[in-house]
């Protein structure tokens, strides 16, 4: 028989662990919970032991390094992440599982945004957050992600073998889309069934400074994976300035008149930026390695 974890980062979730907890056991009666408490100063880990979960602490903070610290020690042959804030309904899991552990994907999102997120979430920089790096990823990637951020995930042993978290805080569930992308994981969705946040439960993410990180990881990855096309479009500009600049000089030129110098240098000037710019993406996609999916 395949076994199942669900497995909750927690970091002071107090007033909703319980819910969670409750949950996870009638949606999956036999599988094994661990809550993973970073750090918690409230009654979070008391809680997870009342209710008969694992309580596993992990002293880096952050969720990229909980993610890190679950995929590490956690062996099974499809396991559950779900967010500890009771946002999201566990029986839609169950249909997540299914895919996974009938090999039909290696990574299953729970997908808030084509339900009810919009309506039901309150905080607009945070619907606005999502849209935009949805459709960075599926843009720049070429991919058909649903929901690239939603904190439901049902994993394969072989995805959580291979996958090694680098981003230690709130990049991370962008970090995972993008290496299943790259690696050749098949990645499905399943329509989840979202509730906002308790008032007194205020989210841990930061709109600003954690939304500015996950744009610099999809964009340090999009260079980084797709060098040509990156370093094209950060060429273009230069490009469009270098024409705009030395048109007039050249016009000049041709009809014997005197010739802008400083406009000439400017347009000279931004050309070579253009030019510099895809000679190093040619030279990072030639030494791009081959990529393979990792079992």
């Amino acid at each position: 028989m395949k076994n199942i974890a669900i497995l909750i980062p927690c970091y002071n979730e107090e007033k909703t662990l319980a819910q969670v907890l409750l949950n996870a056991k009638k949606a999956f009666p036999e599988a094994s919970v661990y809550v993973f408490d970073n750090n918690s100063t409230d009654a979070s880990a008391a809680i997870a032991r009342e209710h008969g979960a694992f309580l596993i602490p992990v002293k880096e903070q952050g969720k990229g390094n909980v993610v890190k610290h679950m995929f590490a020690c956690i062996d099974c042959d499809c396991a559950i992440m779900v967010d500890a804030d009771a946002t999201y309904d566990l029986f839609d899991a169950q249909k997540m599982a299914d895919l996974v552990l009938k090999g039909q994907a290696d990574m299953v999102l729970g997908d808030r945004l084509s339900g009810a997120y919009f309506q039901e979430n309150k905080r607009p920089f945070h619907n606005l957050g999502n849209s935009l790096v949805r459709f960075l990823i599926n843009k720049l990637f070429k991919a058909h992600i649903d929901d690239a951020m939603t904190g439901l995930r049902a994993f394969s042993a072989s995805f959580m073998k291979a996958f090694v978290p680098r981003s230690p805080g709130f990049q991370i569930e962008t970090e995972m889309d993008i290496f299943a992308l790259s690696h050749g994981f098949k990645i499905a969705s399943v329509k989840a069934h979202y509730r906002d946040r308790p008032l007194d439960s205020p989210s841990k993410l930061n709109t600003y400074s954690d939304g500015a990180k996950v744009l610099g990881l999809i964009f340090l990855s999009f260079i980084r994976l797709r060098p040509l096309k990156a370093f094209f479009w950060l060429a273009l500009p230069s490009l469009l300035f270098s024409i705009g600049l030395g048109v007039y000089p050249l016009i000049q030129a041709i009809e014997g008149k005197e010739v802008p110098l400083g406009l000439g240098y400017s347009s000279l000037a931004f050309l070579a930026l253009s030019i510099a710019l895809m000679l190093i993406g040619l030279i990072l996609f030639l030494k791009k390695k081959p990529r393979f999916p990792e079992a």
